[in-house]
């Protein structure tokens, strides 16, 4: 059984890791069924997905209450979506907003569907008494899901439950955005503690995660990383932009504005005029206003093509037909274990990538080993520069590609494959 909060017809990275484990674990001896809500909150609706879901399984659905009407009633913002990772469309935080997430951080512990967790426990427990049900899965964020799980297991001793945790929780990137007490950051850490001390089994999606949750004295912990799905890359000849397009799909927060890459790409394209007539800016996802704002003062709001959301067929053309992927790594502390999902369906796309992050991280080492691209440090102008141009020089010389290296082991159906034997082990 699979407790996740994101589920067919939502968009966005948190659905896609376990939609993609779902496809393929029948071919590894076990059945999923699916738990999640009936009525959530999803930042944005994304239908190419429905292929993925394998026909006769089962998912179970009850209501959930959130608080987002609360939210909309007391910022004004009537319609639209919650945004996910504190991404803020508006140059200026109003007070309601700052209250609200005030709110959101010390009374709604550990997150705002925290209220679905006991009718989800009472719910289960019944069901899981009822019918054969060998493991239980839970996957964050939202953390809300782990408490389920915790639930359950005092519930049903017996049962063994594997906690999967997509990003940190206390140690999220914007995790001192939430402004909270001295009290609720107690709460958290202890919950977080709690569940990672409880569950048969932690499973992280990078080393730097797998060091950081060691420290908490889990039963079992291992890495199971993310990964892309071979049928998604298998799409007929791709025509490359004519354009320079350096391209970043995916949310783009403030902790993720590549300052500096904005500075050298500006420098660029006043000493080089043909450097700027083929420079294009693609930026694909919610994108906070910090990152316009910066493309704003360098000069190159021209240069920029910002495009709101695509369904996630429609990206991964839109990966291949770039010339060069933009992978940004959150400056935070936690930046050196941050491997995103769409970081391997960049490896699968193989169009050269600029990464921004430490150059010792996770994320690094795997670009160094698959031959994937380059990683510049936030601030290091000069590797920056060298990069671009490097990557501009094949460009003009219609050679920019790359030999990536075998990344098969990150295919989806091979990472499902490991979670498999992580469950026959338990």
């Amino acid at each position: 059984m699979i407790v996740t909060y994101y589920w067919i017809p939502s968009g966005g990275a948190g659905v896609q890791r376990w939609v993609k484990f779902t496809k393929y674990l029948r071919e590894f001896g076990w059945e999923p069924i699916i738990y999640t809500p009936e009525n959530p909150e999803y930042p944005s609706i994304d239908h190419s997905f429905e292929k993925d879901i394998p026909v006769g399984i089962t998912v179970l659905k009850t209501p959930i209450w959130e608080p987002y009407n609360v939210y909309r009633n007391l910022t004004g913002k009537k319609n639209g979506a919650i945004n996910a990772g504190f991404i803020s469309e508006d140059k200026k935080q109003s007070w309601k907003d700052k209250l609200s997430i005030r709110i959101r951080g010390n009374f709604l512990i550990p997150d705002p569907r925290r209220f679905w967790i006991k009718p989800s426990v009472r719910f289960l427990t019944d069901y899981i008494r009822n019918n054969q049900v060998d493991a239980l899965i839970t996957t964050g964020p939202p953390h809300s899901m782990h408490m389920i799980g915790m639930g359950l297991k005092k519930n049903i001793p017996s049962l063994r439950w594997l906690a999967d945790f997509r990003d940190p929780w206390t140690n999220i990137d914007f995790y001192k955005d939430l402004n909270l007490s001295g009290f609720a950051d107690r709460i958290h850490h202890r919950m977080e503690k709690e569940v990672v001390q409880t569950a048969d089994q932690v499973v992280v999606v990078s080393n730097g995660m797998k060091m950081e949750y060691d420290l908490l004295n889990p039963r079992k912990i291992v890495v199971v990383t993310n990964g892309y799905d071979e049928s998604d890359e298998e799409i007929a000849a791709i025509q490359l932009d004519t354009k320079f397009s350096i391209s970043h799909i995916g949310t783009l927060n403030a902790a993720r504005n590549p300052g500096t890459v904005w500075k050298v790409l500006g420098e660029l394209c006043q000493a080089n005029v043909d450097f700027k007539s083929d420079l294009q800016i693609q930026l694909v996802g919610k994108v906070d206003f910090s990152v316009l704002e910066a493309i704003r003062e360098v000069g190159l709001e021209q240069h920029l093509v910002k495009i709101d959301y695509l369904s996630h067929s429609e990206a991964i053309k839109k990966q291949q037909s770039s010339q060069v992927l933009l992978l940004l790594i959150n400056n935070s502390g936690n930046a050196k274990g941050i491997l995103t999902g769409k970081f391997y369906e960049y490896l699968a796309a193989k169009r050269p990538i600029l990464g921004v992050g430490p150059t010792d991280g996770d994320a690094a080492e795997v670009l160094q080993d698959t031959g994937g691209g380059v990683m510049v440090d936030f601030e290091d102008e000069i590797a920056t520069k060298k990069c671009i141009l490097e990557y501009y020089s094949h460009y003009k010389t219609k050679t920019l590609s790359v030999q990536t290296g075998s990344v098969a082991r990150y295919s989806r159906r091979s990472l499902t494959g490991q979670l498999a034997s992580i469950l026959n082990s338990l």
